[in-house]
């Protein structure tokens, strides 16, 4: 081998720095196309149910309730006192242990949907099945329509090794919770990669969650029936 064909150690480590300081395309936002930074707030385009990447400036115009867009809050709550049995959920129609419900505000309804490798499908919701779950759970009253939704995940407690979860929550988590599935789903069964994901996804947001004691889901009840 000549001299010429030699690699210098230097030009390689010099290459590879060039690749390192190679930055990712700055996401934009989807009304001003100023960059975003990590975390940036979500508003949601209420007809089509469409997320959109924000700055603080923008989200902050659509605060209130919105004609065509609404922001989406942030926070985590989880209820680990939340009623709901079993022939109820099997009443719901959801051929998964795992579905998020939103009030749609142009529908005048509340929606069903459960992930799969093909997104979010609608399920069939009867008015009447919901209004006997709010009737136990009167902290679903404040649920905010379009931006937030019920998460219940059934997966462990249909398997026989952790209880049900619950979590009234932002609904881009439910919009993430979708795509980690679509993303990661091989096969059949799903794959050991798409279950470690939804793993991670349900410790964060466990984590993140601020819980609603059943004590105080009972005082909300017992307000709505004093103003009843």
């Amino acid at each position: 081998m000549s001299a010429g064909q030699l690699t210098d150690p230097a030009d390689g480590f010099g290459t590879l720095r060039q690749f390192a300081r190679r930055e990712r395309p700055l996401e934009r936002c989807e009304l001003c196309s100023v960059g975003l930074a990590p975390g940036h707030p979500h508003l949601i385009e209420l007809e089509r149910r469409k997320l959109l990447c924000t700055c603080d400036a923008c989200a902050i115009l659509f605060s209130g309730q919105g004609v065509k867009f609404k922001r989406v809050p942030r926070r985590v709550r989880s209820l680990p006192g939340f009623n709901l049995s079993d022939p109820e959920w099997n009443g719901l129609m959801v051929p998964i242990n795992m579905a998020f419900f939103l009030k749609s505000s142009l529908e005048n309804r509340v929606v069903a949907l459960y992930p799969s490798p093909a997104g979010a499908t609608e399920s069939l919701l009867a008015l009447e099945s919901w209004n006997d779950i709010v009737a136990r759970n009167p902290i679903l009253n404040e649920m905010e329509s379009d931006v937030e939704g019920l998460l219940v995940n059934r997966l462990g407690y249909s398997r026989g090794y952790s209880a049900a979860e619950y979590y009234l929550l932002p609904i881009d988590e439910c919009y993430k919770l979708v795509g980690l599935i679509r993303m990661h789903w091989k096969g059949l069964s799903g794959g050991t990669e798409v279950w470690r994901e939804l793993g991670e996804f349900f410790t964060s947001l466990k984590a993140r969650s601020v819980e609603v004691s059943s004590e105080r889901q009972d005082a909300s009840q017992e307000q709505e029936e004093s103003h009843a």
